[in-house]
């Protein structure tokens, strides 16, 4: 994927149908002078409805399109014939794809499944034709309901990736060398920070045809959860993977000092990030003989599994990848 056509938020203004009209009419045939009511009611307007499609990965087709408006429901007519509903508008978006009101913030759904469908707003209901207000004392009513008005607003949609590894680091880790060795993604890949300004996507291909997707994301900065640096941005994507794994480069002056710092960034933003299982990868480890990595490991974080890996020379990686399984099918 191209990193300028990765779109992860995006604003729309949608706006149902109206409802059609009741009708009025009275019975008329050859020899029928005075027939009673017979208006059909309304059609109702169309919906304006979501559906999650696994094939998108981005908002980016929504990107130059911001208004979506359904069609009004059509009026009724006689003989009781109802008229037509009001075509309904489909917005296809990928799965993760959470929706808020635009004023409030206020989350309405999420949509996580492939082919699920929620309804953003309803269409008007169609008026009832005078024919429902036939009565003993009123038998040739000449009056129907209106059609109910549609509903419009504006409308906020923010993807959170959802993939089974995400990538937790600080900026320069090594995570986007590690994505483009282990799968056939490109991420851009340079030596300095901030690198990767979007997130990128890889299918990581394991032992007999199984597999699992690995997402790199946005670099992380202290002060992340009050939204410095991404922010926001970047944190909000991880919410959504299975397992994290934590990359810090072997020539870090301090490993446990930054990954306390990353876990304190995702505590505050989220405190149910850290509940989830993680992995800790020492990247950059070509560089090291034995005795160093046996006086590393005396100074790694408690309470975490490491593995020490070189995206570069390959080493460790498919004892990596065998780790990160074990996790994903614990």
């Amino acid at each position: 994927m191209v990193e300028g056509n990765f779109v992860d938020y995006i604003k729309i203004h949608a706006a149902s149908g109206k409802g059609g009209k009741g009708s009025v009419h009275l019975h008329r045939e050859k020899y029928i002078q005075k027939g009673g009511p017979d208006g059909g009611d309304g059609g109702r307007g169309g919906h304006i409805i979501l559906r999650g499609n696994k094939n998108l990965w981005t908002l980016v087709h929504l990107k130059f399109k911001k208004h979506y408006k359904a069609e009004h429901g059509g009026d009724g007519s006689k003989s009781r014939s109802t008229g037509k509903d009001g075509e309904d508008i489909y917005i296809e978006v990928p799965l993760g794809t959470v929706i808020r009101d635009g004023e409030t913030q206020e989350i309405i759904f999420e949509i996580t499944e492939d082919g699920e469908e929620k309804i953003l707003l309803e269409g008007g209901m169609g008026g009832k034709g005078n024919w429902h207000f036939k009565s003993a004392t009123n038998q040739t009513p000449r009056y129907a309901q209106p059609g109910v008005e549609g509903q419009e607003g504006w409308y906020q949609l923010e993807l959170k990736i959802l993939a089974d590894v995400g990538l937790v680091g600080f900026p320069n880790a090594g995570k986007s060398t590690l994505l483009s060795v282990l799968t056939s993604a490109k991420p851009k890949i340079a030596d300095y920070a901030f690198t990767t300004l979007k997130p990128s996507l890889g299918i990581v291909e394991h032992r007999e045809f199984q597999s699992f997707v690995m997402a790199d994301i946005p670099g992380i900065i202290e002060g992340a959860a009050e939204g410095k640096g991404l922010g926001h941005r970047f944190l909000r994507h991880i919410e959504r993977n299975s397992t994290l794994l934590f990359m810090i480069p072997a020539d870090s002056d301090d490993i446990n000092k930054e990954y306390n710092i990353l876990l304190n960034e995702l505590k505050k933003h989220n405190p149910e990030l850290l509940d989830k299982d993680k992995l800790l990868a020492i990247s950059k480890s070509d560089m090291l003989d034995n005795e160093l990595k046996s006086e590393i490991k005396k100074e790694l974080p408690k309470g975490i599994d490491h593995i020490f890996i070189s995206s570069i020379s390959q080493m460790g990686l498919t004892q990596l990848k065998d780790k990160l399984w074990q996790l994903l099918n614990n």
